[in-house]
């Protein structure tokens, strides 16, 4: 099941709608070979939220554009349990993305992407990660056929 929750001051007409929400996580499930059906909850959360999950769980007193907070550590997932949560700081996001130029939902979309890879016990702290987790994103988002948030992996 996948849970959709919105911050009071989150108008939800600015975020992907539930059913596209949806369907990126059950694309990503097939490119990943996963089970279609897993337990997630998706918050669409105001910066001061994100600030104050940042600052309590990563000691970092900052906003950022998305969190996740994995229930289980892979890679034998129970599937029958939660697998975590992701939270999307709104105004960073749409902000971010209209530095970016590029369209708050999908930007928000390849978010979510990222946050479900964080789940799945994928990382960035080194290259060599970073380039998988990378790589996966862009099989997800092209057979969404959404923008391509690192052209150099895209187009290769």
């Amino acid at each position: 099941m996948i849970d959709i929750l919105y911050d009071d001051g989150v108008n939800p007409h600015q975020c992907p709608p539930d059913n596209q929400v949806h369907a990126i996580l059950a694309l990503a499930s097939i490119e990943l070979h996963l089970p279609i059906h897993m337990d997630i909850c998706i918050r669409f959360a105001t910066d001061l939220a994100v600030l104050e999950l940042n600052t309590q769980w990563r000691d970092k007193p900052s906003c950022t554009d998305v969190l996740s907070f994995p229930q289980q550590d892979g890679p034998d997932f129970t599937w029958e349990e939660p697998l975590g949560d992701i939270i999307l700081a709104v105004p960073f996001t749409q902000q971010e993305a209209e530095r970016l130029k590029l369209p708050v939902q999908q930007h928000m979309l390849h978010l979510i992407i990222h946050g479900f890879l964080h789940l799945l016990g994928y990382d960035h702290q080194q290259d060599k990660e970073a380039h998988h987790m990378q790589q996966l994103e862009c099989l997800v988002l092209k057979q969404a056929q959404l923008h391509c948030p690192y052209p150099e992996l895209c187009n290769a």
